[in-house]
């Protein structure tokens, strides 16, 4: 539906811009353009920026990266970068050309470095090469959603299945990690005195209108709702 979204706007810009208006059209038109820049310029600043986790650096790290390929039958092992995080929990996958890769804040990395939880670490690092491996990284699929991003809960609704898509593959390729998503919920520190459970009951307690628009118009599901997927295997993370 995301990709019919840009299909339409792409197609009556061209009809506007066969028929003469030269203003809106354009700007429609350019959007493959801006999307090719945004994620180059997003690249580099990894690259000149960030930390380059390789066989030499960060070693265990890598060796997550590496695995994670491999579980997900992917043909290159994308390349990893720590970044400065500033106190924001966040990792993030991304590409551009042929090349595919993640970048993870300092702040989530540590958690596996000297906070010594390499199993949450490497659910996380499951989870965005899983995003890479479910193909949500490719400048066509970026693309063909890139209209319906702006339009209020049209774009986030596929970006929370997406991220639900992700949390499968890290489940799937280390389940004993989970228990770390619980850094989404109170950070580095106090995580380990979180109750996962507790959280993962109140998606049935805590709803309602504005639960439900808070979620509608969020790019990743509620940490309710994302915990309560991750317990129950048996179906899948609510959506909407």
């Amino acid at each position: 539906m995301c990709v019919g979204v840009t299909l339409f706007a792409v197609l009556g810009a061209l009809s506007r811009a066969y028929s003469g208006d030269p203003n809106e059209p354009l700007l429609l038109l350019s959007i493959p353009a801006l999307v090719y820049f945004v994620r180059g310029q997003l690249y580099a600043r990894q690259r000149v920026n960030g930390v380059r986790v390789t066989a030499h650096q960060f070693p265990e790290a890598h060796r997550m990266v590496v695995e994670a390929a491999r579980a997900f039958g992917m043909r290159r092992v994308p390349e990893a970068y720590v970044v400065l995080g500033n106190g924001v929990i966040n990792a993030f996958a991304s590409g551009h050309g042929s090349r595919r890769y993640v970048a993870l804040n300092s702040d989530l990395f540590e958690v596996g470095g000297r906070l010594s939880d390499p199993d949450a670490l490497r659910f996380f690092i499951g989870h965005e090469v899983g995003h890479i491996a479910a193909g949500h990284t490719s400048f066509w699929r970026q693309f063909g959603i890139s209209v319906a991003n702006v339009i209020p809960g049209v774009g986030s609704t596929l970006g929370r299945a997406q991220e639900y898509t992700a949390d499968n593959h890290a489940y799937a390729f280390h389940p004993e990690g989970v228990q770390g998503m619980r850094v989404l919920a109170a950070g580095k520190y106090l995580y380990p005195e979180v109750d996962f459970d507790d959280i993962v009951e109140r998606a049935r307690t805590d709803t309602g209108f504005f639960v439900t628009l808070v979620n509608l118009l969020s790019s990743h599901p509620v940490n309710t709702f994302r915990f309560a997927a991750l317990a129950d295997r048996g179906r899948p993370g609510r959506v909407l």
